[in-house]
């Protein structure tokens, strides 16, 4: 019998944060779920039903990031969900992520051995 792959949703517009968040997960047995817009994520997310979600803050809209977090809690997700952002540190400092129903924030661009280590210890807590 298999063990079944931990699976990640990234939901991002940028194929080059895509394809290195890919390489990163995909190279530590991890599979990888990927959508380029929020819509799009929800859509994936009903398909894959994964184990941890990172999601760009700023897509399509503004504010399209946040838009998919609310969507995740109408839909009673229970996936940990870390936001990315290239402003990541100053609007941690700036406002409570988890009033947001984040989990956390991620500065982009992400240090791989620090994402390994939350996804991690949050698929395993």
């Amino acid at each position: 019998m298999t063990e079944k792959k931990c699976v990640i949703l990234a939901i991002d517009d940028d194929p080059d944060v895509l394809n290195g968040l890919r390489i990163i997960l995909e190279a530590s047995g991890m599979e990888m779920v990927e959508a380029y817009s929020a819509e799009e994520g929800i859509k994936k997310y009903k398909e894959s039903k994964p184990d941890f979600i990172l999601v760009d803050l700023m897509m399509e809209e503004v504010d399209a990031g946040l838009n998919f977090v609310k969507e995740m809690k109408i839909l009673n997700n229970k996936a940990p969900i870390y936001m990315l952002s290239s402003v990541g540190d100053s609007l941690s400092q700036n406002m409570n992520y988890t009033d947001l129903g984040l989990d956390g924030l991620l500065q982009k661009p992400v240090n791989n051995k620090t994402l390994l280590k939350i996804i991690q210890s949050r698929i395993q807590a």
